[in-house]
């Protein structure tokens, strides 16, 4: 799955290209991407990603699990974060890429330690999805909040 996947974003050349599940597959990937990024991902992590693909996408258990694997498996495979975050700004309006950068949020934020490479993915990951540093502000401050 994830070759052909990441054959069909980096082939693509607008929104009509791509499959629902590549969107859903990119979604996952940045997750687990954010995740990564200080160089642990731990069982914290994947419980986070797992909620979020679940109420995002209205999985099942099995099918969440089965999501955040194929996600696992296209980001280890991937050269960079562009084939994913392109996927998403051309297939994901603007209200809902905002929604996906909180979620990225909540997941850097679950281990309750925030790191310099995180903090760098994130200021790369608001500008390829076409948003501003301001929306990336606002959605960690709601993550924290929800936090306390």
């Amino acid at each position: 799955m994830p070759l052909g996947f990441l054959r069909r974003l980096l082939l693509s050349t607008g929104h009509a290209d791509l499959q629902p599940e590549d969107a859903r597959s990119a979604v996952a990937a940045v997750l687990v991407m954010a995740a990564r990024a200080d160089g642990h991902y731990d069982a914290v992590e994947q419980t986070m990603i797992d909620k979020v693909l679940a109420k995002r996408f209205g999985l099942t258990p099995e099918q969440t699990r089965g999501l955040r694997e194929d996600g696992e498996a296209a980001e280890a495979e991937a050269i960079d974060l562009y084939q994913f975050s392109r996927s998403i700004k051309q297939a994901i309006p603007h209200d809902e890429r905002v929604a996906i950068l909180e979620e990225m949020w909540g997941v850097v934020l679950a281990d309750g330690v925030r790191d310099a490479h995180e903090d760098s993915l994130m200021r790369h990951m608001t500008d390829r999805l076409g948003l501003s540093e301001m929306d990336s502000a606002k959605a960690r401050q709601r993550v924290i909040a929800a936090k306390c």
